[in-house]
């Protein structure tokens, strides 16, 4: 039986948090970052302070800033980077991986030059991965996720013995994982929820109330949906882990990071002052703005997104992004499109 080898690129919060899951299950995991300084803490006090803080990771956790070093002779290399550097991540890996070696990446966006999903990214870096790329997805906030409080996740491949193989890495007692066969509804799911956290967020930073968050989580699921399913997902999937869950948890929890810049900007705060003072990667201002090209390329009505996108790259106000959307014209709740489209889906 082959050593169960992982590696994980990069050493962010939840590439931190999966490195811990996989150490936990036993395996030997290298966690690759490109500051020597996170590694040396991480090898030596066994902390990644800057991404979580508080936190002790398992003790046979190694980092380096060696790309062919962290992924030497790996079973399984998941990749964890920010959309807009899941390219270059993935080209330095091109010399190095192993060819049979499971990939997986659990990253939540489009990338913004071209408005691919992240496994058609890795797909066009990484050839010899066509059609093999596993996705991981689903609620999971890393600060959860590394303290053992129960997650549940997806995992989706077009390929299900190598999804289920994933599956079988990364379960155990807190960390529940299911499969999926559908990719593009499990990637759109991911990155489109981070739009509507933010507009949660901004509703909560105008203390709206309850009642608007909850229209807000309700009707940015029929975009979400619409959207996907245009793309080519089984509307089903969003009323899964990777639609509904991830919504949920993104839009009502302050470990969120769109969440709390959309909070800040319903509190006054910029863009650019709310990205400084974050620090981190907001995946969902990107985001904004990759839904609302692939919306209009598509035909597809995204108002919130819409909004959204004007809020925070054409300076219009919180406030009336909120009148616009009260004030559309009279639709009906239901649509058509969805339905026989998932009927479809499953022929």
């Amino acid at each position: 039986m082959h050593t169960r080898r992982a590696a994980v690129l990069v050493a962010g919060s939840w590439g931190t948090a999966l490195a811990n899951v996989l150490a936990d299950n036993g395996c030997e995991v290298t966690l690759w970052t490109r500051s020597q300084e996170q590694a040396d803490e991480i090898n030596t006090k066994r902390q990644n302070s800057r991404y979580l803080p508080d936190f002790t990771l398992h003790e046979t956790i190694r980092a380096t800033t060696s790309v062919a070093e962290a992924i030497q002779d790996a079973r399984l290399i998941l990749l964890a980077a920010p959309s807009s550097a899941m390219r270059e991540v993935a080209r330095s890996i091109h010399d190095y991986a192993p060819k049979q070696a499971l990939l997986v990446h659990a990253t939540k966006g489009f990338e913004p030059d071209t408005l691919q999903r992240m496994s058609a990214v890795i797909e066009d870096e990484l050839p010899s991965w066509q059609d093999r790329v596993v996705v991981l997805s689903g609620p999971s906030h890393a600060e959860e996720v590394s303290h053992k409080c129960p997650t549940t996740i997806v995992v989706a491949s077009r390929t299900t013995s190598e999804a289920e193989e994933v599956q079988d890495w990364l379960i155990n007692p807190y960390f529940r994982v299911y499969t999926n066969p559908d990719v593009i509804g499990v990637e759109v799911g991911g990155a489109l929820k981070n739009i509507i956290a933010l507009g949660a967020g901004l509703s909560d930073g105008l203390s709206f109330g309850d009642n608007a968050k909850a229209a807000l989580l309700t009707r940015g699921l029929a975009e979400i949906a619409r959207l996907g399913v245009s793309l080519g997902a089984n509307p089903l999937t969003f009323a899964g882990l990777a639609g509904v869950g991830d919504l949920i948890v993104t839009c009502t929890s302050q470990h969120s990071r769109n969440w709390r810049a959309g909070y800040m900007i319903g509190q006054g705060h910029t863009l650019n002052e709310v990205l400084s003072t974050m620090g981190m990667v907001v995946e969902g201002v990107k985001t904004t703005r990759a839904a609302c090209l692939l919306s209009r390329k598509h035909g597809v009505e995204m108002p919130i997104a819409e909004q959204l996108y004007q809020v925070l790259f054409e300076n219009k106000t919180p406030r009336e992004a909120v009148e616009a959307l009260m004030g559309r014209g009279r639709t009906h709740e239901m649509e058509e499109v969805a339905i026989e489209a998932a009927a479809n889906w499953q022929e």
